[in-house]
């Protein structure tokens, strides 16, 4: 590389030190800090600032009416010891003992193996659910009550109703399309390594051992999605919202002007403060 020429006596130039951004910058220094700042702010992990984890959220929550239940889900049997609903790789349904639990809580239950997790998807132009295997094929019941999960389509066999149980919330009923109900019944094998029950499809009325609870990814229930929508929109610096105002803003007007954002009335909200502050040429 070619050098600029020098002479004696020449000042050497100073070197300027940069500092470096703090990591805990407010809103009021985002623009000050810089790109460096800012890509700092959105590698900080999974949480944005305000408590709340990103979009990828991998936790595991109770569906709690059967609209939340879509994606992968964890159907948790009634059985004494935790237990989930699961198929190996040949079709075969049985009960697994959970692992991941807090205090054998079934509402803590989290999968430990991937044959535990189906993903739950609603049929279209129906009220009914078909649940996929880890394998690519179809929770099935046939007409004796036997559970599989051979099918690579979807039939009558293949489709699943859920009722919310009246009396315990957060629990469901997996009923067939020939309205008889998913249970279990409790092992009696003192055999080591027996599956802690069996699982049918023949049951008429609902009792405690018709009674499931359904375990999915937060990311995919309504409600939290649509708060972490919400405090998407909420999150808006104070110079942005002062540069659309025209004029400094009081914090009274920086929180009334963020929770119009939410509630969708934010343009309504700015032009009001606009015309207070005589910013509106209109005004």
């Amino acid at each position: 590389m070619v050098k600029p020429l020098t002479f004696k006596g020449d000042k050497k130039p100073k070197k300027r030190k940069r500092d470096k951004p703090a990591a805990g910058f407010d809103d009021d220094d985002e623009g000050a800090a810089g790109p460096a700042a800012k890509q700092l702010q959105r590698s900080r992990g999974d949480d944005n600032g305000d408590g709340t984890e990103t979009a990828a959220d991998d936790t595991w929550v109770s569906a709690e009416a059967v609209s939340d239940v879509v994606g992968p889900v964890m159907i948790v049997l009634p059985t004494d010891k935790p237990s989930a609903l699961a198929c190996d790789p040949s079709g075969k349904v049985f009960a697994m003992p959970v692992e991941n639990t807090v205090d054998d809580n079934p509402a803590t239950a989290e999968p430990h193996d991937v044959r535990q997790v189906w993903v739950a998807n609603k049929i279209a132009g129906t009220e009914n659910y078909r649940f996929k295997g880890h394998h690519g094929r179809f929770l099935a019941c046939d007409k004796i009550g036997h559970l599989s999960a051979t099918s690579e389509a979807v039939s009558p066999l293949e489709c699943f109703s859920l009722i919310a149980t009246a009396d315990t919330p957060g629990t469901f009923q997996v009923q067939t399309l020939r309205d008889t109900l998913l249970t279990v019944k409790p092992s009696t094998s003192a055999k080591a390594g027996a599956p802690p029950a069996e699982v049918r499809g023949d049951a008429e009325t609902i009792t405690f051992y018709t009674t499931f609870r359904i375990r999915m990814q937060a990311r995919f229930k309504p409600k939290l999605r649509a708060s972490k929508e919400e405090k998407a929109l909420a999150k808006i610096s104070r110079r942005e919202l002062e540069e659309a105002a025209g004029r400094k803003l009081t914090e009274d007007e920086i929180k009334m002007l963020k929770r119009a954002r939410r509630e969708g009335d934010y343009h309504e909200k700015l032009l009001d403060i606009k015309v207070k502050g005589k910013h509106d040429k209109f005004a």
